[in-house]
């Protein structure tokens, strides 16, 4: 069966207040509401699952939804003219997408498929309006995430223009660790494929510069996706 077939065919919906509530929760421009505000967006969602490998929505789709990650990851990606995927980001639990659909009328740009078997929490865009009308503090959030995503994609941009391959994969690992956790120790947050779609580069040019990185005494793989720093000022160097 095609992506598309599966898209239309397969997916299920849910209406259980478990899963509204645990999703409307885990959202930052949720989490900050009382919990009676918080039960009112729970009546406007609606659960939607995914099995591993359906998309989400595709490219030209009219987007007239936030989806919100409650169980699951999901990719969200372009296509080149060419065919050839460039991966925008990856959501985990908590995080969302179509955040656009909530001031005008638009199109998806990008598609988004579920990596793993996913639940979604779906709000349309006049249940959603009406929201913000009643609590200005979420849309304050929101603008405080579309700032972030903008400063992320004109960094990506500029890195594919300016930074050698070596560069934008060294950049990346020193910006997965966590400054305030007590080691420099961490998990790709995305498989070497995607990693390498997001750099613009290929999977196997993704394992050979961890080697030679490795090799040089600033990190150690030390399984499929753990990895530990060792000279974080030198990856920033690199």
């Amino acid at each position: 069966m095609s992506k598309d077939e599966l898209h239309s065919s397969t997916h299920c919906i849910h209406h259980t207040n478990d899963a509204h509530q645990s999703c409307v929760s885990l959202v930052p421009i949720f989490n900050h509401l009382e919990n009676d505000q918080m039960n009112e967006i729970m009546t406007t969602a609606q659960s939607v699952s995914f099995k591993k490998g359906e998309i989400i929505y595709h490219a030209g789709e009219q987007s007239d939804s936030l989806y919100i990650v409650n169980k699951g990851k999901v990719r969200i990606y372009r296509l080149a003219e060419s065919g050839k995927e460039q991966l925008v980001r990856i959501l985990n639990i908590g995080e969302y997408t179509g955040e656009y659909a909530l001031f005008n009328e638009s199109t998806h740009e990008s598609y988004a498929e579920a990596i793993m078997d996913t639940s979604i929490c779906k709000i349309k865009r006049s249940d959603l309006q009406m929201l913000l009308l009643k609590y200005p503090s979420i849309s304050f959030k929101i603008l405080t995430e579309f700032s972030k995503r903008l400063d992320q994609s004109e960094t990506q941009t500029t890195r594919f223009a300016t930074e050698k391959v070596e560069t934008r994969i060294a950049l990346f690992l020193a910006e997965c660790v966590d400054n305030e956790a007590q080691t420099d120790e961490f998990i790709l947050p995305m498989s070497k494929k995607d990693l390498a779609s997001y750099l613009g580069t290929t999977p196997e040019t993704v394992s050979r510069k961890l080697a030679d990185l490795e090799e040089q005494g600033l990190i150690k793989q030390k399984s499929h996706k753990r990895i530990e720093v060792f000279d974080l000022d030198g990856l920033l160097l690199v």
